[in-house]
């Protein structure tokens, strides 16, 4: 009896230590939010547009957090202890995204609401819950119709809950807030995309601190490179926040290509590369191993893979022989040098889940615009900021294909699978093969509900469901049709874009450390 009460003590749920960590959580944010409201203030003054939302919502998140951080203050078990199990980092996972989600909207909100123009996106609670929502999941998708409407502090809020969803807001908590202790390697594992990262080891701490500065210091090389291609210190700020997040949002409805110069095309790229490959190779980078980033296997297919698509891209549009419709509403003949920035640019965006936009792809040929699925689909590397199923995930069902393949006419063969140097074992490759079908599944899920969901809106076919349900399952944001590159998510229903929130996010935490919630067992406390 007293082994079977101690049991159900080990596995009791502790609550009041999520709320405690939700409180945290929510008071970084209100931290975040009083920096940049006095960054505001300086710039604009107190009665800038915008400034007063920004600190009333950094004012309403502070009384938020400090009353869940009191209300779940030593929080401990039955069983008299403060540790956080595997359970309660899965719970606090998931609830950190929807409560991070509600505090971003706030500013949009008290904005929205003070302008006092009901037919402004922001005067909406649902439209506010999804910028945001979209914003944290790094997915891009917005409804604003006119982002000239919107003040620069909350377009610079809008970008920065992007770079703070990008590497995870989980693993900035675990960076800044160690005294999570074993809890905080618990989140770390729950958090960080895919199998484990190349070089992060037992050390949390440390690794989240670490790769926290790698963001930082990229973000900041990628500012200036901005500066110096010519945009403002405010536009290279928001860009650089988003191109590292590869979350898509940006300053002008003509997206990046309201710049209108190479050269920024250029450095797009390369930063939109960097963020979509395993920031652990850059752990191990700095702790001297370079050699690992060349020698990796996924960051070489994931290369390939980039490669490949633009190739196919490229001469796609060239033997069209169609032009080439830029963000701006410009028809451009495809020349060799435009087929080859737009083409790669593109790929480069819709691979590594960025969103950015030069061209409206939508016009493009049928080929072109196949492949990009395809790679919305694959996404970035496993441990990126990217979203998808993964290049890693890709390569490993490849394997295991192909191994069933040669099984089926060469029974008696016995030959591992390896990753590079790692074999893979047969708990990864279900893992691997469970993940890509779950995708899939939850896809197909999507796309029929949106399409009930928008049933008598004509603006809804077949392919902008399916495109609005891989555009939010892999946090890609534009798709085809209705929401392609110059398009944007305004006119679906409260109910579908509250749908779509929930898309997201599943998309954003890897879909099973979601949907393990609806499962009864996981409540239970045996």
């Amino acid at each position: 009896m007293n082994c079977e009460i101690y049991s159900q003590l080990r596995n009791q749920m502790n609550y009041r230590l999520i709320v405690q960590q939700l409180g945290m959580l929510v008071l970084v944010l209100s931290a975040i939010l009083f920096v940049i409201w006095v960054w505001s203030a300086l710039a604009l003054g107190l009665d800038g547009n915008g400034v007063l939302a920004l600190i009333c919502a950094a004012g309403s998140s502070t009384i938020i957090g400090t009353a869940l951080y009191f209300s779940g203050k030593n929080g401990k078990n039955k069983r008299g202890t403060g540790s956080m199990g595997r359970r309660e980092a899965l719970l606090l996972v998931s609830t950190s995204w929807l409560v991070g989600a509600v505090i971003a909207a706030l500013p949009f909100l008290y904005w929205g609401r003070s302008e006092g123009n009901s037919e402004h996106p922001f005067y909406s609670v649902v439209n506010c819950f999804f910028e945001a929502m979209s914003g944290l999941t790094t997915t891009g998708a917005t409804i604003l119709t006119d982002i000239s409407t919107v003040p620069a502090p909350l377009l610079f809020w809008r970008s920065m809950i992007q770079w703070l969803g990008g590497i995870g807001i989980v693993v900035l908590f675990v960076a800044v807030l160690p005294s999570l202790g074993v809890g905080g390697k618990k989140l770390f594992k729950v958090e960080a995309p895919g199998p484990e990262p190349e070089g992060v080891r037992p050390h949390i701490s440390e690794t989240a601190r670490i790769l926290w500065l790698i963001y930082v210091c990229l973000t900041g090389i990628e500012i200036v490179a901005y500066k110096l291609a010519g945009m403002g210190w405010f536009d290279a700020s928001c860009h650089a926040l988003t191109t590292l997040a590869t979350g898509g949002f940006s300053t002008h409805n003509a997206s990046t290509g309201a710049f209108n110069s190479r050269t920024i095309d250029i450095i797009t790229i390369i930063f939109m590369v960097l963020a979509g490959a395993n920031f652990g190779l850059y752990y191990a980078a700095v702790k001297g191993k370079l050699k690992v980033i060349l020698k990796d296997p996924e960051f070489r297919f994931y290369i390939f893979l980039l490669t490949a698509g633009s190739i196919i891209v490229i001469f796609s549009l060239l033997g069209s022989g169609q032009p080439i419709i830029t963000t701006t509403g410009v028809a451009e003949q495809a020349t060799i040098g435009d087929a080859v920035t737009q083409g790669v640019f593109t790929v480069v965006s819709q691979q590594t889940t960025t969103g950015f936009a030069t061209a409206d792809f939508n016009t493009w040929p049928f080929a072109a615009k196949a492949v990009l699925i395809m790679l919305m689909f694959i996404g970035g590397c496993a441990g990126s900021t990217g979203g998808g199923i993964k290049v890693i995930r890709i390569w490993v069902a490849f394997k295991v294909m192909f191994s069933e393949l040669e099984r089926s006419f060469r029974p008696h063969v016995v030959r591992p699978l390896k990753v590079g140097k790692t074999a893979i074992d047969s708990e990864l490759k279900l893992a691997t093969v469970a993940y890509v079908l779950g995708v899939v599944v939850l896809f197909t899920i999507g796309c029929g509900t949106i399409m009930l969901l928008e049933s008598g809106n004509p603006d809804c076919d077949m392919t902008t469901a399916a495109s609005v349900s891989i555009a939010t399952i892999c946090t890609v944001g534009p798709g085809l049709a209705k929401i392609g590159a110059i398009e944007n998510y305004a006119w679906f229903t409260d109910s579908s874009k509250l749908f779509l929130c929930v898309l997201m996010a599943i998309g954003r935490l890897e879909i099973f450390a979601v949907l393990v919630l609806f499962v009864p067992r996981f409540w239970r406390s045996s």
